[in-house]
């Protein structure tokens, strides 16, 4: 039997890794300009561990009267045909989490439980997450919480018209 390098043998024997639940590129919020309005113009609601900024969007389910929930499409973005989908943007700042790492982690926590609500959001908004130094050492149910929380108040502040 001919000999086989180990590293080969590694690989073969290393489990398969399966790709995360990540947000899907077009739910992703990408330019500063997006970042820009969504906090400016936005609802904004806040918590120990968690700021959310939200900037509603047309949603044609409630102004059309369409008694049908919004669809998800073969990209992976939710809307009713066509709408311009909901757009997140996770924010974590140097002066609030100083180690890189930490940072990282925490921002793929969030995305993570954004994917999980972005079928409860309304086509077209904006939200922007800013996690705070209280969110480095809070388990996912409690960052899950206060998310569900905020963004449960943010959008009836910002169907009220009010900012705050």
């Amino acid at each position: 039997m001919p000999a086989v390098p180990s590293w080969l043998r590694a690989a073969a024997r290393a489990a398969p890794v399966s790709r995360p639940e990540v947000l899907p590129a077009a739910h992703r919020m990408l330019r500063s300009e997006d970042f820009s309005a969504a906090v400016r113009s936005g609802a904004r609601s806040g918590s120990r561990r968690l700021v959310v900024h939200y900037c509603a969007g047309p949603n044609p389910v409630l102004d059309h009267g369409l008694d049908s929930p919004p669809t998800v499409d073969a990209t992976g973005a939710v809307g009713v045909s066509g709408d311009a989908p909901t757009r997140v943007g996770i924010v974590v700042s140097k002066k609030q989490i100083p180690r890189a790492t930490h940072r990282n982690r925490i921002k793929r926590r969030v995305r993570a439980l954004m994917r999980a609500r972005l079928g409860d959001l309304e086509p077209g908004a904006r939200i922007v997450v800013r996690p705070l130094a209280a969110a480095d050492g809070a388990t996912s149910a409690e960052l899950a919480a206060d998310l569900d929380r905020l963004l449960r108040r943010s959008r009836e502040l910002a169907h009220s018209g009010r900012r705050r």
